[in-house]
């Protein structure tokens, strides 16, 4: 299908004698056409927009450049609109911008680059028809429109069997696998992987009938979980699980470029709750799998990575399951309050103390890693362990104690589950 879209995109480029980028409506790129370096100077390609060069390497915009775009109406629009270039925002070009539509919802945009060329194209109006080139080049959209509705749609039915063979009940799992397997067809046997981001914004008001489910290589399935689904019964925010095809069993680096490339579409959020800036999305990665039959341990798995990643920055953003050390057990046991003899640590007017008691603990009880790596001295460090042992009265020399403070630092790093 991607073929399909390149074909159509070198029409309009063809048509408009401008080269066309197609992005979905999260600014994902899709395709791009580029002008034939034979042509006039009157038709060459104009030089290359910054936004335009990122869009293609990066494969998405910036989030500046959306909210310039955005602010002119795009997502509501009925016919093809121009936008003014903003050097604030990074965008020093002109546009025209074609909304991509299909029986009333937007599912993309094509964009042409105007370094003034197009200036004398009639876009039309109440009282004026359009150009006849970009009123074919608009036929050209609507049938683009509803090849991504089409696809759309295919990624729910995808979706609703994914969520249902990772979090439905299990008398419906089985069934679920079985459509799975029927529709991915060779895929289905692996090498797979899940990918879990969270938190994952869903559609909503005007964007309720655009689930916003990710279109990238590589993914066969995705879906979006509520919260208590997104966490196996927790209050975590909402969630995306995508089920990636792997190279190779053991090569994990598609999975891990699409949670990177999933993490920069502006869905991997989540709304504000309480003052302050919405929490920063992570995504885990599971172990790869063969075949569907154990698609939700992987899900947790890919869950439990996620959290560490946002529990511990040295794992983040994307962490994978076998990286995440203590976590893959702390994360699997219930949410629990913390141990009595710790929790005085725990208090907010304590939290140097618990870093110094956490780090001391990483690196194995030697003061002078532990110093270091705290950018201290060592006679406050000791101080610190002194005051340590008397707020939880444990003995730091002890086995057991030490595995008890270690462990429930770390859990109160991780959290209550959905943050």
């Amino acid at each position: 299908m991607r073929d399909d879209y390149q074909q159509l995109v070198d029409e309009i480029t063809a048509v408009l004698r401008a080269p066309a980028t197609l992005e979905n409506r999260d600014f994902a790129l899709i395709a791009f056409g580029a002008q034939d370096s034979e042509d006039s100077d009157e038709t060459a390609e104009p030089a290359l927009d910054p936004v335009r060069t990122r869009s293609i390497l990066q494969r998405r915009s910036t989030a500046a450049v959306r909210a310039w775009f955005e602010a002119f109406g795009i997502a509501r629009a009925q016919a093809p609109l121009r936008i003014p270039p903003d050097p604030a925002a990074g965008v020093f070009m002109g546009r025209i911008c074609l909304p991509v539509r299909h029986r009333g919802v937007v599912h993309g945009y094509v964009w042409l680059l105007d370094d003034g060329h197009l200036a004398d194209l009639e876009l039309g109006g109440p009282a004026r028809t359009p150009d006849p080139r970009l009123a074919r080049a608009m036929e050209t959209a609507d049938r683009i429109g509803a090849l991504l509705a089409a696809e759309a749609r295919a990624g729910e039915e995808l979706g609703e069997l994914l969520r249902d063979a990772l979090t439905g009940p299990p008398a419906g799992r089985d069934a679920a696998r079985s459509g799975l397997r029927a529709a991915l067809r060779g895929a289905a046997d692996g090498p797979l992987a899940l990918v879990a981001v969270v938190p994952w914004t869903p559609g909503t008001g005007e964007d309720a009938d655009h689930p916003g489910l990710p279109h990238l290589p590589g993914i066969v399935a995705a879906c979006a979980l509520p919260g208590d689904r997104a966490a196996g019964g927790t209050t975590a925010g909402a969630g995306l699980a995508a089920l990636v095809r792997l190279r190779a069993a053991a090569a994990l680096d598609p999975a891990r470029a699409t949670a990177e490339q999933l993490l920069r579409s502006p869905r991997a959020t989540a709304g504000r709750t309480a003052p302050g800036p919405p929490p920063k999305a992570t995504a885990g990665v599971s172990a790869p799998r063969r075949g569907l039959e154990d698609l939700p341990a992987a899900w947790q798995e890919a869950l439990a990575a996620a959290r560490a990643a946002h529990a511990d920055t040295r794992l983040g953003p994307v962490a994978e399951w076998s990286a995440i050390g203590p976590y893959r057990l702390l994360a699997a046991l219930p949410a629990l309050p913390p141990d009595a003899a710790v929790r005085p640590l725990l208090e907010p007017a304590h939290a140097e103390l618990a870093r110094t008691a956490e780090v001391f603990l990483d690196c194995a009880g030697q003061a002078g890693r532990t110093a270091q790596r705290l950018g201290i001295h060592r006679q406050t460090l000791y101080y610190r362990l002194s005051r340590v042992r008397q707020l939880t009265g444990l003995d730091l020399d002890a086995g057991e104690d030490r595995l008890l403070l270690h462990m429930t630092l770390k859990a109160a790093r991780l959290g209550p589950r959905g943050r």
